[in-house]
């Protein structure tokens, strides 16, 4: 059944039978995650032969699923026009060429003039992420960090995106110029990364409380005093 706004109507099968609800749903609707799914199920939108369940009950056989998805909310975030440099943009995602100095979202300190503010300024349909019309970041590019963002203007683009970041099919590569000149021309770092332990703010090198982070790099140019190195990083941090 194509996903609308209007009532929907789904007969739990016997394949399906012993599925959680928030699963069987999402499995039916593919612009919604399973927390989606869930969130939706918790507000009301979806129940089981009209009567309210828990994201987390077992469908039976013959059961029918019922419900529509509500039009997505107002953001409280507000539109702002901040150039942008736009490299490609369809109905479903927009890449950016973030500047260095521009901060990606919302946050404590910068409660505008992101990113965001700028997307919603220059996608001004968007058809909404998670029941809320916004732009879907999947990644992120720190602030003072230059280079191209992918944003999911839908549900469907935002979870394919995410499932494909997650699953690591975009391959993302850095370039930096650091001072030095290192004694190889290529190399890895594997070493563990937490917060700081009195800089929260920065990150730090922790063998007991840090997560797996694999950096690949190699020389591209070499300077007098500096080296311009091409950085993989395999793990996202």
């Amino acid at each position: 059944m194509p996903i609308a706004r209007g009532d929907m109507c789904f007969i739990v099968t016997p394949d399906e039978s012993g599925a959680r609800f928030d699963t069987f749903l999402s499995q039916h609707l593919d612009e919604l995650s399973r927390s989606q799914a869930a969130l939706l199920i918790r507000r009301g939108a979806f129940a089981i032969d009209d009567e309210a369940r828990k994201p987390g009950y077992r469908v039976r056989t013959g059961e029918s699923v019922m419900g529509r998805i509500p039009p997505p909310v107002p953001t409280d975030l507000m539109p702002e026009a901040i150039p942008l440099q736009v490299l490609f943009e369809d109905h479903a995602l927009i890449v950016i060429n973030k500047p260095a100095g521009l901060v990606v979202h919302p946050a404590a300190g910068h409660p505008s003039g992101t990113l965001v503010n700028a997307l919603l300024h220059h996608c001004p349909n968007l058809e909404g992420i998670g029941g809320e019309k916004r732009p879907g970041i999947v990644h992120r590019l720190d602030k003072n960090t230059s280079g191209l963002l992918i944003v999911a203007k839908n549900n469907t683009a935002h979870q394919d995106l995410s499932r494909q970041f997650k699953e690591r099919l975009i391959h993302k590569q850095y370039l930096a110029l650091v001072s030095g000149v290192p004694p190889e021309p290529s190399g890895t770092i594997d070493l563990p990364l937490a917060r700081h332990p009195m800089e929260r703010k920065k990150m730090a090198v922790s063998n007991h409380s840090g997560r797996e982070a694999i950096t690949v790099w190699h020389m591209r140019e070499q300077f007098p005093e500096a080296t311009l190195l091409a950085i993989t990083i395999k793990t996202g941090r």
